[in-house]
């Protein structure tokens, strides 16, 4: 398939004006003829069904005439680089010989990888972690964090008062997220996590609670004890740890088999023994 979608292509695409034209088969399924090279719909139609992204964005009526552009561009382009004998340059057989041995790296790799991330394992270390998996408090919180104190005992005094914590959080709070989500108390710096962790559900701070991050008014909205990830949630995060862990094994059993000799800028031998693999 002709890999003719750069970021810049792609963006283009989406940006561009939309015109008003019907793609159905073009002429007897061609889509343009460049300087005697045939481009067929079929071919744009497959970069079209196969990017999601711009699959999901518009239709494929209103794709065709900026892929099509994008296109003959293209094959433009590769035909005066055919015409300069661009392919018989040193520049490009390097670049070529570079691109191979990257795809000789990646391909070796990932068929090292496919045998250690198999079904079976990531199941296995999903057991595993549920198994080990430790309960302890979550607390969901909100909060308004501004410099000053005094400001901050205006905020819960406007509070107590029934103005919103919404609209006091977005006029006046440092931190424009102020719903922090669940988080347990070792996420949070010391002196907010005791404040907070010391509320029950629905309380408000009464006082400011003071920080290295400045004077915080905080809103408890539920406590709850935490729960291991299920199957799904955890699966990418566990794939990815697998995925590593096979890379440097794999690595690691090849410096150790190899014959190596390093040597450091001054031209004296590195001790690869005590470096770590």
């Amino acid at each position: 398939m002709r890999n003719k979608f750069t970021a810049i292509a792609v963006i283009a695409l989406i940006l561009a004006k939309p015109m008003d034209v019907t793609a159905a088969e073009g002429k007897d399924g061609v889509a343009a003829v460049v300087n005697g090279k045939k481009i067929t719909v079929s071919e744009i139609k497959k970069g079209y069904d196969e990017n999601q992204q711009i699959k999901s964005q518009m239709k494929f009526d209103d794709f065709y005439p900026k892929a099509l552009n994008v296109f003959v561009n293209s094959d433009l382009v590769l035909q005066a680089a055919n015409v300069a004998k661009i392919k018989d340059t040193a520049t490009y057989k390097d670049q070529i010989k570079a691109l191979e041995d990257e795809l000789a790296r990646r391909v070796f790799l990932e068929r090292a990888v496919s045998k250690a991330v198999t079904d079976a394992e990531v199941k296995k270390l999903y057991e595993q972690y549920k198994k080990e998996f430790k309960q302890e408090k979550e607390v969901k919180a909100r909060h308004i964090l501004v410099d000053d104190e005094s400001k901050a005992k205006d905020i819960i005094a406007k509070l107590n008062k029934g103005e919103k914590f919404e609209d006091l959080a977005k006029a006046n709070s440092k931190d424009s997220q102020s719903d922090l989500g669940y988080f347990n108390k070792n996420m949070m710096v010391k002196e907010f996590s005791d404040a907070v962790f010391a509320m029950k559900k629905g309380d408000r701070t009464k006082a400011p609670i003071k920080t290295q991050f400045g004077y915080h008014i905080v809103e408890v909205q539920d406590i709850r004890e935490s729960k291991p990830l299920s199957f799904k949630e955890a699966e990418p995060q566990i794939k990815a740890m697998l995925t590593q862990k096979s890379i440097a094994d794999v690595i690691g059993g090849l410096r150790k088999d190899g014959k190596i000799t390093e040597y450091a800028l001054d031209g004296k031998e590195i001790d690869t023994s005590t470096l770590p693999q």
